[in-house]
């Protein structure tokens, strides 16, 4: 097995799609068992983490009665993204890591490229059949192995403004054809109205939006990366997006500035497309239409399709650093699929569970304060996020969607084509592969 950036994790079953081209050092590394297979303890874990209130749903794991008490985690607060990836890494090369951390999705290939984070399959494995197919695939790579336990996700939803769709005669859009369609109405009923924005600060969103167009960014090839972000559904999307702005249909403001916020507080924008997390967001941005909007499914691009992509959300890995994989495996679970965990994570932390026997109780069996109009809400995300279309990630997104922001950012602006835009994204994240040591398949 070759050693270096073009080792592979090869596949254990038939059913697994493919093998993932990645890593650092050999394979048995990321397989190995720790010292202590006992998960009893007396064991102390370390868990990195950004989420807010994490202290205290831990506590209910250290507090716990008979042998949770024998295995003690320590909350160590971090930064997320980027940086906490950054910090993980050179954490790792000390071999000063964590037991756990929190990472997001798009960032476990590139920990697991660099053999950070432990296959827990063998300690998880039974725990799949709490998460959607689409979530639970997002933390095995494509693989047999489980590098982590989903923890929160966010599947993509529409969002708009009731009262203002009825007052324009606008239907709520089931497919993308109808979105352009209801865009336009609005334009010719209230040209100083936008349906919504197209924000090219957000990658994650055109990623997301990618994901339900079916489009593979990152897959594999033998022991060669595959990179497909200019794939037919990417361009399918790209071109849709680009054209609407290029007409003048919808805005083109990023999102999250003074001036977004004022658009949906005043009703200037009247549509949001976004994730389940949204009525945070709304509850600050635009205060003023509190009980005015309601969500629906994502639009679809073929009238009999029913699937969403994702916006976000993060997993709980064991890292190959720790000497109590099993212990920590243990906690990881727990921390994701017991009850009272679950309903915890969502009072401290405000966070949407990825699994799926949470996600419409306790907290989430009502709905949110600002949208208390739409008393099905969390059972209708419920259901959506059932059809998380599957992610496919590699080990460069963060140059992926740093290139995303210049060109997208730059053809919004000059309102030129969004497909050359991508095509660039495609070129320096192939580039990058490349400049990292990884094989590339063209």
């Amino acid at each position: 097995m070759p050693i270096t950036k073009r080792r592979r994790l090869f596949v254990r079953g038939a059913a697994t799609s493919v093998a993932v081209a990645l890593g650092a050092t050999t394979l048995a590394a990321c397989g190995s068992e720790d010292a202590s297979d006992d998960p009893s303890g007396p064991v102390a874990l370390t868990y990195w983490t950004w989420t807010p209130g994490m202290d205290k749903v831990v506590d209910l794991w250290n507090n716990g009665p008979g042998k949770k008490d024998r295995i003690t985690v320590t909350v160590k607060k971090q930064a997320s993204g980027d940086t906490l990836v950054t910090k993980i890494l050179t954490a790792h090369k000390a071999g000063k890591g964590p037991d756990l951390v929190q990472a997001e999705y798009q960032a476990l290939p590139t920990l697991v490229s660099n053999d950070a984070v432990a296959d827990i399959a063998s300690e998880v494995g039974d725990a799949k059949g709490k998460f959607a197919d689409g979530v639970w695939q997002q933390t095995t790579l494509g693989t047999d192995a489980v590098y982590a336990v989903p923890q929160d996700i966010g599947p993509m939803m529409f969002y708009y403004r009731q009262d203002l769709f009825k007052k324009y005669g606008l239907t709520v859009p089931a497919t993308w054809e109808q979105f352009a369609e209801t865009a336009r109405a609005l334009k010719k009923k209230a040209p100083d109205k936008d349906l919504t924005t197209f924000s090219a600060a957000d990658s994650g969103l055109f990623a997301g939006l990618a994901q339900q167009a079916g489009a593979k960014w990152w897959t594999t090839s033998g022991d060669k990366w595959k990179v497909g972000i200019d794939d037919a559904a990417s361009q399918k999307v790209a071109g849709f997006w680009g054209g609407l702005v290029k007409e003048g249909a919808i805005d083109d403001q990023p999102m999250y500035t003074p001036a977004w916020n004022k658009a949906l507080n005043t009703g200037k924008q009247i549509a949001w497309v976004s994730a389940v997390w949204a009525p945070g967001t709304l509850t600050t941005a635009a205060p003023d239409t509190k009980g005015k909007w309601a969500m629906a499914p994502l639009p679809q691009w073929s009238q009999s399709a029913n699937v969403t992509g994702s916006w976000g959300g993060s997993s709980t890995a064991v890292t190959t650093d720790s000497e109590n994989k099993a212990a920590a495996a243990k906690f990881a679970a727990w921390l994701n699929t017991d009850d009272a965990a679950l309903q915890a994570l969502a009072k401290e932390s405000g966070i949407y569970p990825a699994a799926t026997n949470a996600q419409t109780s306790g907290a989430f069996a009502t709905p949110p304060d600002y949208f208390s109009n739409q008393s099905d809400f969390y059972t209708k995300a419920a259901e959506i996020a059932k059809t998380t279309a599957p992610s496919a990630w590699g080990p460069n997104v963060n140059v992926a969607y740093t290139t995303f922001k210049d060109a997208f950012g730059k053809a919004a602006k000059d309102k030129s084509d969004f497909v050359a835009a991508l095509n660039t994204v495609q070129d320096d994240t192939v580039a990058d592969l490349k400049k990292q040591g990884f094989e590339v398949s063209e």
